[in-house]
Parts: C-alpha cells; sequence; structure tokens
C-alpha cells in the first residue's frame, strides 16, 4: 500500500513568483534567450587581509580584477586592467583566470584557454608585476598549465608538454629547471589522465610545501590503459580520429606514484609507498611542516590509507586508515591544526561527520553527531576553535550553514533563510557571502560576519525577480510516499497553473537518480526548472523523485545499490509512477520519463523493466552497460566485470531491450568523451535484433554536455515534439 504525505513548504515572504495571471514561459525564453538564469559573483577571491575580495569584473571596456571592502562592498580600485596590459606586439591581453602571488604584488593571468577535458585547459600564462607594471610570459613555447606560484619565492611552477617545470622570476635570465617524465600518451608528471579528473574531480597534479622547499608532483604512466577513439567530422573534407587514454570497468589503470622535488638542492625523488594500493586521490602537505600526506586507495576503494612522508629523508609512515564496508567517496576534508592533529570527515556512524584526531592518528572526539549529513566543510577557525560547515540537518532537501566548536558544543546554525544555503569564506573567518535560492527565490548573495549577523546583500538578481513577476508560473510542490517495501522517497511537483483536480492529466518524470545525487532540492533552477514550467503550460504535470541511492541521507541509503546499479533505482522509480497513476487526477495510460547521462540509463531501464507502467522514455548520452564506462567510476559502485559479471548484466538496457513496448528517443553526441557513443550504437543494435521501433539523434561533434550556438534548443524542441506526439 502506498500512501502520500504532501510536504507544505510554507512560501517565503520575499517570494517573488507569480502564481497568477502572466506571460507563459516558453522554450525560446528557456534555451534561445535564457531568461531565467540568475546571477553570482564571478572569480571571487579573499585577499590575504581578510578585508577585502577581488572579483573578475566584464564591461564594454574590457575586463579587469577589481578589489572590493567586504564590510562596505565599495570598489577600492582595480587592480589589473586588459585595457593596461599588452603583449610584445601591441595587443591588449584578454585573460580569462587569474592567482595572486603569496605576497599580492603579482598576477599570474591565463589568456587563451583551451579546453582538454571537462575541467582541464591549457592556457598562455602570463606573470604580471603590480609595482613595477612589468609582464613576463612563461618560458616555454605554446601553451602551459596550472601555473601558480611558490608560496615562498618569486618562483611559478606549471606543466608543459606533460611535464614539471619551475620558473624563477628573478634575474635577467629567468631561469628555468623541467623535471618528471612526459611523453604524450605515455606520461605525465604535474597534471593528471582522463579518468583522474573526471572522477576524483581534480586535474591540478602538484602541490607546494608551504615553505616552497619543495614541490610534490603526480607521475602517471599510462602506457598500458586501453586508446579510445572517437572520429571528429568537423568542417574538412574528411573526418580525423581523437584518441585517448580511458580505463573502461575492469581495464588497466595507469600506474600512479608520487614525486617530491627538492627545490633548493634540485632533487627528484620517487616516495617509496610500502603497501599495495590502486589510486592516489588526494595530497596534500601538513600546515607549517615538511610532512606530505598521500591518500592511497585500493582498487575496490573500499580501503583508504593515509601516508605522512617527511620531505627531507624520505621517510614514510601510515598516519590513518579507514575501511568501509562497500565503498568510500574521497573529499577533500583534511585539515591540520597547528599542534599537528587533524580535521576529518567520515561516515564511520552512518551519516558524514566531523571528527577530530591526534597528529598520531588517533580519534581525540567525534565533533559533529546526528541522523543527518554534513555536506561541506568549510574550515577551521583555530584562533577562535571554531570549526563551519554545511549540512542537510533538517531535511535532504535544504542546506543550512552551521559553526560548532572544536569541543563538539555551541553549534550554530548561520543561515537564517529555508531552502539551499552555502557559503564561503574570508580569510581568517571573519566573513562569508551566503549564497541562498529557493524552489521561489532566485539566488541571492549576503554578507554576514562569522557569528551570523547579516551585514548588507551583495547580489540580489532584482531584476530576475522583477521579470519573474511578470510570468504565470506553476508551484513546485514538495511531497513524500512509501514504495510496496516500505521506503519513504522524496519527490516534486509542477501542475499547470491552471490545475483542475476534476480532470486527468499525463505525467512526465524527471530522473538522474545516481549514487550521492539529488534532483529533489528546495533550491532555484533557472534552466530545466523552467523548461517544466513551459511543459506545465502545455498540460503536463511534471515529476522527479529521489529513489535509493541518492544523497544527504546517510551511508546505508546511498550504499543499498552495491553491486546492483539500477536495481533498486528502477524499482522505486517504477513504484513512484504507480503512486502517481493512483491519483485521480493523472491518467495512468499517460506516464512517461526523461533523464541524461545516468539518467538516461534510468529512463532505458525503466521504460524496459517499467513497460508496463511507462508509456515513452527520451534518454540523452545514457550508459547503456557499464562494462562501457570507466574503472573508478563504475567499480567504486560494482567492483569489476570479472568479479560481478551479473551485476553488469542483469540490470544493463540492452539485455532488456525485448520486454520494451513504449516509445522511445535516444539522443547522444557524437564526441561524447566520457559516456561513450558506444552506449547508444549498441542499444540501437539491440533494439533492431529484437525488432523494437525507436527514434535515434545523434548530434555531430558535440560532447557529453550536447550544447553550443542553437544545439539545446534544438535538443528541447525535439524532446518537446516527442513528448506531445507520444504522451
Amino acid at each position: 500500500m502506498i500512501r502520500k504525505t504532501l510536504l507544505s513548504l510554507a512560501l517565503i515572504s520575499s517570494t517573488i513568483l507569480a502564481f497568477g495571471q502572466g506571460k507563459k514561459v516558453s522554450l525560446e525564453d528557456v534555451w534561445k534567450r535564457y531568461e531565467f538564469g540568475a546571477r553570482s559573483i564571478s572569480g571571487l577571491n579573499s585577499m590575504k587581509d581578510g578585508l577585502h575580495y577581488t572579483a573578475i569584473t566584464n564591461t564594454a571596456g574590457g575586463t579587469s580584477i577589481e578589489k572590493y571592502s567586504y564590510e562596505t562592498g565599495e570598489s577600492v580600485g582595480t587592480i589589473i586592467s586588459m585595457n593596461q596590459i599588452l603583449d610584445n606586439t601591441g595587443k591588449r591581453i584578454q585573460f580569462q583566470d587569474y592567482e595572486f602571488s603569496p605576497d599580492e604584488t603579482k598576477v599570474v593571468l591565463a589568456t587563451n584557454q583551451e579546453s582538454i577535458y571537462r575541467h582541464s585547459s591549457k592556457s598562455r600564462y602570463y606573470v604580471y608585476d603590480l609595482k613595477n607594471n612589468t609582464l613576463d610570459s612563461l618560458a616555454t613555447e605554446g601553451k602551459q598549465q596550472l601555473a601558480s606560484f611558490s608560496p615562498t619565492r618569486n618562483q611559478v611552477a606549471f606543466v608543459h608538454e606533460n611535464k614539471m617545470h619551475i620558473q624563477d622570476l628573478d634575474g635577467e635570465g629567468h631561469e628555468l629547471i623541467s623535471f618528471g617524465q612526459g611523453e604524450e600518451e605515455a606520461f605525465i608528471a604535474g597534471a593528471v589522465d582522463w579518468v583522474y579528473e573526471e572522477e576524483f574531480s581534480f586535474h591540478k597534479g602538484y602541490d607546494w610545501s608551504g615553505n616552497g622547499n619543495y614541490l610534490a608532483y603526480y607521475q602517471t604512466d599510462e602506457r598500458e590503459v586501453p586508446l579510445f577513439s572517437m572520429d571528429i567530422f568537423g568542417k574538412g573534407l574528411y573526418p580525423y580520429e581523437d584518441e585517448f587514454k580511458y580505463p573502461k570497468a575492469g581495464e588497466p589503470n595507469s600506474k600512479v606514484t608520487i614525486h617530491i622535488f627538492d627545490v633548493l638542492n634540485v632533487q627528484d625523488i620517487e616516495v617509496n609507498i610500502p603497501e599495495a594500493y590502486e589510486y592516489i586521490p588526494r595530497i596534500k602537505w601538513v600546515k607549517g611542516k615538511d610532512h606530505l600526506i598521500i591518500f592511497t586507495l585500493n582498487r575496490h576503494q573500499n580501503k583508504l590509507v593515509l601516508w605522512k612522508v617527511n620531505a627531507k629523508d624520505n621517510s614514510i609512515t601510515k598516519l590513518f586508515q579507514e575501511e568501509a564496508p562497500s565503498y568510500l567517496e574521497i573529499h577533500d576534508n583534511l585539515t591540520f591544526l597547528n599542534d599537528g592533529s587533524f580535521i576529518w570527515t567520515s561516515e564511520g556512524d552512518g551519516n558524514m561527520h566531523i571528527y577530530h584526531y591526534s597528529s598520531a592518528g588517533k580519534l581525540k572526539k567525534q565533533i559533529t553527531k546526528g541522523d543527518w549529513d554534513v555536506t561541506e566543510f568549510y574550515g577551521v577557525d583555530e584562533e577562535n576553535a571554531t570549526i563551519y560547515y554545511q549540512a542537510a540537518a533538517v531535511t535532504p532537501m535544504e542546506r543550512e550553514v552551521y559553526s560548532i566548536s572544536l569541543s563538539g558544543k555551541k553549534k550554530k546554525k548561520l543561515s537564517p533563510k529555508t531552502g539551499w544555503n552555502s557559503a564561503e569564506f574570508s580569510e581568517g573567518f571573519k566573513y562569508y557571502i551566503n549564497t541562498y535560492s529557493s524552489k521561489d527565490v532566485p539566488t541571492e548573495q549576503t554578507l554576514y560576519n562569522s557569528s551570523g549577523k547579516e551585514i548588507r546583500v551583495v547580489m540580489d538578481n532584482a531584476s530576475l525577480k522583477e521579470k519573474l513577476s511578470t510570468y504565470q508560473l506553476a508551484e513546485k510542490e514538495f511531497f513524500n510516499f512509501k514504495t510496496e517495501e516500505g521506503v519513504e522517497l522524496n519527490g516534486w511537483m509542477v501542475k499547470p497553473a491552471d490545475f483542475d483536480a476534476s480532470k486527468q492529466y499525463p505525467v512526465l518524470m524527471f530522473v538522474y537518480g545516481g549514487p550521492g545525487s539529488q534532483t529533489v532540492k528546495n533550491q532555484y533552477d533557472g534552466y530545466n526548472g523552467f523548461y517544466y514550467q513551459a511543459l506545465a503550460n502545455q498540460g503536463y504535470i511534471i515529476v522527479s523523485v529521489d529513489n535509493r541511492g541518492t544523497g544527504a541521507r546517510g551511508r546505508d541509503f546511498r550504499t543499498v545499490t552495491y553491486k546492483e546499479l539500477g536495481k533498486y533505482e528502477v524499482e522505486d522509480q517504477i513504484s513512484a509512477a504507480k503512486y502517481l497513476g493512483s491519483q485521480n487526477y493523472v491518467d495512468a495510460d499517460r506516464i512517461g520519463i526523461w533523464g541524461w547521462s545516468y539518467g538516461g540509463y534510468m529512463s532505458s531501464l525503466c521504460l524496459t523493466k517499467g513497460a508496463d507502467v511507462f508509456k515513452m522514455a527520451i534518454a540523452v548520452a545514457p550508459v547503456t552497460n557499464w562494462r562501457f564506462y570507466d574503472s573508478i567510476y563504475t567499480e567504486r559502485y560494482m567492483q569489476t566485470p570479472q568479479e560481478n559479471p551479473d551485476g553488469y548484466d542483469q540490470n544493463s538496457p540492452i539485455n532488456h531491450v525485448a520486454k520494451m513496448e513504449g516509445k522511445y528517443l535516444l539522443v547522444h553526441g557524437s564526441a561524447d568523451d566520457n559516456v561513450h557513443l558506444q552506449n547508444t550504437t549498441r542499444m540501437t543494435e539491440a533494439l533492431v535484433q529484437a525488432n523494437k521501433q525507436f527514434d535515434l539523434f545523434i548530434y555531430p561533434d558535440k560532447n557529453h554536455g550536447i550544447y553550443g550556438g542553437n544545439t539545446r534548443f534544438h535538443l528541447y524542441t525535439m524532446m518537446n515534439n516527442f513528448i506531445k506526439e507520444n504522451l
């Protein structure tokens, strides 16, 4: 028996969405003119004094870095403007990113950025001296990667042609030191390979010690990793092949080691880790010491070890070890205090919480406790013995900002508004900028002091709020229900603005559903959220439900899908569709589902396993068998295909196509380096052999995001037409 409890979230007094008369949202508004995207501060960095911050400003006159007072918000001057810097040809330099030197007298500028993968890029880097108004370029031909200043010397480290370099900016010679092994499709020093960047969420593969005497860096040997290739069609007469190293599930990974380069003695030493490992997901220097922490992880990703390396003699000791019954998620929440003790977050008690360990790695105290998750760790104000963090302590659908003492007492909620809150603190933790939104309120950025007192509004998106007040918008309602198995799930629903409970409506469900993800959030969404408004205007009810395996509900809720991705998630989505079909205002014969990436995997599986429930499905860039996806992500949740063949095959949509009865639209970008087009071609062949008719659309040379020019508008128009024809 499924029951429903409607969660009636009271509208905030500052709500600006109008639910009465007004213009109706169109596809052109959302995906051609991008009318509803909210603004926020770009390129914000706190300065060392903790009283000022810098931000990138783009005006008709060009790009500049402006310095602002936290307290007043007033500009106290332009740090640098593209109008004042010229290259050796006299051309203005347009920069996209910047980083100050530790003494804030120089700035490194990234220009002419060129993407490598999703997060990484190459740039032409320049160093501008703010005192002398002089400009230097880094001393290698072509573009570089990841340039950053030494913390103590006038030196810049960077990666060029897969090797590490340190350039000395003092003197006329600008001495350049090169080290590490670099060779295309073989060795990388100082950066990381595709799978580390994508699944461990970093691309800078080196770190300076605090005193600048050492530089630790990743050395990657990817010779045994299989090559993946895809055709780039371009605009020429012949396409060309793009090849890159991509380890699919069960295939060889890169061999990764850590080296420490002694800057003073110009020596490069490999760290000898005494136990076998598969991955090194993080490195971090201990505060104020010549000690490097190296994280190692086994291939199953359920055993993490923190090794402490003394850079002076290369000795190594085991500092800390953590194991999990399923898998561990990697984070950046290791923070060392002045006495050598450290703060760590862990799901050891079933929820993500904050712990304090001694310098020897022994537990001193669990600082936060409760049946809720810490979702972000902001840092420690050691002078005031205070920790700052974000949590889903009220409901998984919201986020709050908190402070708590190192002793675990004096817990205080700092964010006053109900919805989605995140914080960015100044150096020294005197101030923080709280970024807030809710389902009804676009992004607001407000400055607070560290005790939570509001100082001023930084960004309120007033013009967007005014624009929204001229539209007729349907309300997003939150609800929960229990499945047949007694599992309580959260969801949201958008009904047509002129909803009539005596009528029956078709339903389109949106799903992502992957491990740790959430779609059911009390947060503003200026893109898909308004696409759903356009659909609601056409007479559809749109629904999204967070199935088992999703985030902010503790370790056990998330890891129930371990070794069986797709099984419980699809059962929950089918249960949700059945629950919706039992409502008097829903036409149970007209329920569809769509998703992108993991969501495309889910929608494909729902249309096959749930053929009696779903009338249609759209799958954009779907995984169709986890054997085709990368090693780190897939094996974290599934182990290898060699160990768990049934887990891979029993929940692959390819193996269930014979059950499909509804209408199916399959969409992919041909240059998707993440979820390869191979997934769609294999699904296509399976459907053909099962004699199932379906619709297929390929976007030439588009990656996993499928965007650029008119692409998004074209995609959503096609989806909209498919929904109208088949739902």
